[in-house]
């Protein structure tokens, strides 16, 4: 309704100005040839102006050729957005007599101008993604775009993934996406990243980042999705990690270099190819294409002769044309045709196409509001367009129109790799799509003088030395490179695919090679190179300065070094005192001293603590003996029952042996609930007997085992050349046990695999760290023992002074770059053949608990007991002070009468009513009464007792 108003609006301003008919501002007549037998066709353009009038000019020569009935196109420029100025200028070219017009890109501009035309009958065919039933749109409809997309997230196999659009406009692509799937599909995350509308995504980008998902689908214009993907690569979402589907058609047209390399999976779509015919010819007649001379052609270094180029073979014009489109059109992985310059290009073909079957002459017509005038023909021309079914001399395949909509397209499947784009499927409509990617082809180097290019060399492997080379099992009779498989087979392809060359593969045997300073003589795979008999060598073949005298090496694709490869440490049989293994024997020892220094405490503290003394006879109410408890015996046996945890009939009663008790049944906790927990994994887990541990028990044949190493190599080398004693050591005695050297790798695996554990025989094998990491993954009963005793690396062997030796490097180094050596590293050693051993330390050994996991519950042992220590002598010392004033007798007699009491071990009764007692022969002559005796926490008496009471006390006890 709103449009209506709207042009009703203009066409108002169009009557009240009424400009002369003979004013032609901002128009430009691209063929001024009169109008007689010609068809006027307009052209109203608001952004990308020029390429278009000369994608119109173009298809409008072209397609003149074919026709009778000439076309003459006309052009006219707009503001972009400007419908005021649009619909001026389209009823500028109505009143000329146009037949057809083909719209600007800004959809309201376009609605606009659709709307005048289909008042007057008018055909109107527009070119960019719209979901509107009205007019000519050769760009496929939203809904088939949903398709096409469909199909590749289900051949991707999605479960789900973000859906990045740019505004709403591309929502109607999301729609058909949700009612193809129905009540069931993927999850969808759907996020906008122009939401600031200034061209910085990166604050959604990053959002994108830090979710779960990692694969996207991103619509929008050319621009904004060309922005998208460089901004994800500034924020670090363009990486092997990321999946990209991009749902614009342009996606060919993007300046892709940058994402060659990011290992990111990239995935479009495109109506055309830049080796279509047709799109070479537009591309010659616009400039993107040069049309070079013979000569020109193979200026860099082909291999055809430009002098014998005969113009009647049409496998060397194929292979100039091919050339040109590499070498000219393809610039950093973008071609210069734009959807929208090959969607015109087809709508000019279109419209001729139709011309060719009905006559039809259109008719000035006049814009203003009151005129009521058609183009006589209009709707005739319109029906029969809708009709047409053709694909000759399109760029964008076949048209056929389903209403306004466009049908019978077929849209290449596109992906990104390293020699820039590769179709890897075509998607049509109502077929099923399935990925067909070719096999994929590396680039090659620039041709020179120095070119490995065609070219074919021998190359020396080592067979059976799996994983670097081993033979191919089949039921097939396999011939050449076919019959040999591994890491060095792969990574001689890879090189051959970015240098160009062809190889022929040849078993070296396992003889390296070494080279005689004193004989000036080599042996092995390096007296073949230096012969000439071979070009190159690949295996595990180390870099040492002494091959490095005859022959030259590569940068190392692999870093090693000698490692000790070994049997697994074997069970332990258990043995009579294997319920010792909990505690270290130190702890054991320490055990040992506190059960004996806290029995001894509890003996000092029960004969120094009066508390300690009883009257053994409980119905005498004042007995002449006391009697103590804590003798030697029951202080040991005290003790053994409470770290026992089942106690006993002994009960301490004073403070300070009380403490000391507390102390040691916390102490006995800890140390019991500690050994029970090392115990049950002890008894679960059994410790292995380790015989070697680094490469010193090896040199002094700990536990009598033998070792050796590959009779000719690096690794025998080294300890022949080493300075070390330890390796002059291990030198000798393999030098002394010959019978100890093997002759491959292979051989010394095996002999470590058969070594007789029981019978004392083991055999331990000196090899290369990489190769025993490929054999320990394999069998599960071996293991690398200690770490690699050097620093080495694997190059690639080849003559000295080789020219291409730097080309090789770079190669290398690019294999380096893009994560194809680890790649072909963890596909050989970790995937192809290897089983489910780990090469991870042994998580299953128990160590027994040493002083260091128990000191802090000694130190809580110590510090308790000699707490109670001293409260127990201390509170002795008050109590013969007390008894001294008690008795009126010298504190020294007092204390000498108790010592002399208390260090009488082997008597554990006190006689309370004898002569020799100082305490006897004082003026009082008295003793204490047993409640006095009997506690040492009392305190003194009160002043009020009276002597008459302590006399008669006195006077009863004599």
């Amino acid at each position: 309704m709103f449009q209506r108003i709207f042009l009703v609006f203009v066409l108002i301003i169009l009557l009240v100005s009424n400009p002369a008919k003979g004013q032609r501002d901002n128009f430009d007549y691209v063929n001024p040839s009169p109008p007689g037998g010609r068809i006027q066709i307009g052209l109203i353009t608001d952004l990308n102006s020029e390429v278009l009038r000369y994608t119109f000019e173009n298809a409008t020569t072209i397609i003149n050729a074919e026709l009778t009935t000439q076309l003459e196109a006309r052009h006219a420029e707009i503001d972009y957005g400007n419908s005021m100025q649009g619909v001026e200028r389209l009823c500028r070219m109505m009143e000329e007599g146009v037949g057809a017009v083909f719209g600007p890109s800004a959809l309201t501009t376009g609605q606009h101008l659709m709307n005048v035309c289909d008042s007057k009958d008018l055909p109107y065919i527009l070119s960019y993604m719209s979901d509107s039933n009205e007019g000519f749109n050769l760009h496929p409809h939203p809904a088939d775009i949903a398709q096409a997309l469909h199909a590749v997230i289900s051949a991707f196999e999605w479960s789900r993934y973000i859906f990045l659009y740019q505004n709403a406009a591309y929502l109607s692509i999301l729609d058909a996406l949700m009612s193809i799937y129905g009540s069931s599909g993927p999850f969808i995350s759907v996020v906008r990243y122009d939401l600031n509308l200034n061209g910085n995504f990166k604050s959604v980008l990053r959002r994108v980042r830090k979710s779960v998902d990692s694969r996207l689908v991103v619509v929008g214009s050319s621009e904004s999705v060309a922005e998208v993907l460089k901004q994800a690569q500034q924020v670090g979402i363009m990486n092997e990690d990321y999946t990209y589907i991009i749902g614009n058609l342009d996606f060919h047209t993007f300046d892709l270099e940058e994402y060659k390399y990011s290992d990111a999976n990239i995935t479009g779509f495109r109506m055309f190819s830049a080796q279509k015919p047709e799109v070479q010819n537009l591309m010659r007649e616009m400039g993107y294409l040069q049309k070079l001379t013979d000569d020109e052609r193979f200026n860099d270094g082909d291999t055809i002769d430009s002098s014998n180029i005969d113009p009647d073979d049409e496998e060397t014009q194929e292979r100039i044309r091919q050339k040109e489109i590499d070498n000219e059109v393809i610039r950093n992985g973008s071609c210069p045709i734009t959807m929208e310059m090959a969607l015109l290009y087809d709508a000019v073909i279109a419209f001729a196409e139709t011309t060719k079957h009905i006559q039809y002459m259109p008719q000035p017509l006049d814009c203003k509001l009151d005129a009521d005038n058609v183009q006589e023909d209009g709707s005739t021309f319109k029906n029969y367009m809708r009709s047409l079914d053709f694909d000759r001399n399109t760029l964008t395949g076949r048209i056929i129109f389903d209403g306004p909509r466009r049908k019978g397209y077929a849209l290449d499947v596109i992906e990104l790799q390293s020699t820039g784009l590769v179709k890897v499927g075509v998607w049509e409509e109502n077929k099923n799509f399935t990925f067909e990617r070719p096999p994929q082809q590396r680039q090659v180097t620039a041709l020179d003088d120095n070119s490995m290019v065609n070219k074919t060399y021998v190359v020396l492997i080592s067979v059976p030395n799996p994983p670097y080379a081993s033979l191919v099992e089949s039921h097939k009779k396999l011939h050449g490179n076919n019959m040999y498989q591994g890491y060095g087979v792969d990574l001689i392809k890879e090189l051959a695919d970015i240098l160009g060359f062809n190889f022929t593969l040849k078993n070296g045997g396992s003889n390296y090679g070494s080279f005689n300073k004193t004989t000036n003589t080599t042996t092995g795979m390096l007296k073949r190179i230096v012969d000439g008999e071979a070009d190159l060598a690949i295996t595990d073949l180390t870099i040492t300065s002494e091959r490095e005298e005859v022959v030259d090496f590569t940068i190392p694709f692999m870093n090693t070094g000698i490692a000790i490869l070994y049997l697994k440490p074997q069970k332990s049989e258990p043995t009579t005192f294997s319920f010792m293994d909990p505690f270290s024997k130190q702890v054991w020892k320490y055990l040992g001293i506190a059960f004996l220094s806290v029995s001894l405490c509890f003996f000092i503290l029960g004969r120094l603590s009066p508390t300690e003394w009883d009257n053994p006879y409980p119905c005498i109410e004042e007995p002449e003996e006391l009697e103590n408890q804590f003798t030697i015996n029951n202080s040991l046996w005290f003790t053994t029952g409470a770290f026992l945890q089942q106690g006993s009939e002994i009960a301490p009663k004073a403070l300070s042996t009380r403490t000391v008790a507390a102390i040691w049944c916390f102490f006995t906790l800890i140390i019991v609930s500690s050994y029970t927990a090392n115990l049950a994994a002890f008894l679960t887990i059994e410790n292995p007997t380790k015989v070697l541990e680094n490469v010193k028990d090896l040199s002094e044949n700990k536990g009598g085992v033998q070792y050796g190493a590959k009779k000719n190599g690096a690794t025998r080398n080294f300890f022949a050349t080493s300075a070390e004693p330890i390796y002059i050591k291990m030198h000798e005695y393999m030098s002394n046990h010959q019978e100890f050297l093997t002759e491959s790798n292979q051989e010394g695996v095996d002999r470590v695999t058969n070594s007789d554990t029981k019978g004392g025989n083991t055999y331990a094998f000196l090899m290369e760290s990489t190769s025993i990491e490929y054999n320990t993954v394999r069998n599960c009963k071996l293991q690398k023992v200690g770490d690699p005793l050097d620093e080495k690396g694997y190059g690639i062997a080849m003559k000295k002074n080789w020219p291409y030796r730097d080309k090789f490097n770079n190669a290398l180094l690019e294999l380096q770059e893009q994560g194809v050596l680890a790649k072909l590293k963890k596909k050989w050693w970790n995937e192809m053949g290897a089983s489910v051993c780990t090469s991870g330390s042994d998580s299953g050994v128990v160590n027994p608990l040493a002083v260091n996991n128990l000191e802090g519950i000694y130190y809580v042992l110590i510090v308790g007991s000699g707490m109670s220590i001293v409260y127990g002598v201390t509170c002795w010392i008050f109590h013969v002070i007390k008894k001294a004033h008690s008795y009126e007798v010298s504190i020294r007699a007092a204390f000498w009468e108790e010592i002399k009491a208390v260090v009488d071990v082997t008597n554990n009764e006190r006689v309370l009513k004898g002569a020799a007692s100082v305490y006897s022969r004082s003026r009082n002559s008295s003793l204490e009464s047993i409640d006095s005796f009997a506690t040492d926490s009392d305190k003194d008496e009160s002043s009020s007792s009276s002597s008459s009471a302590e006399a008669s006390d006195a006077e009863e006890n004599e």
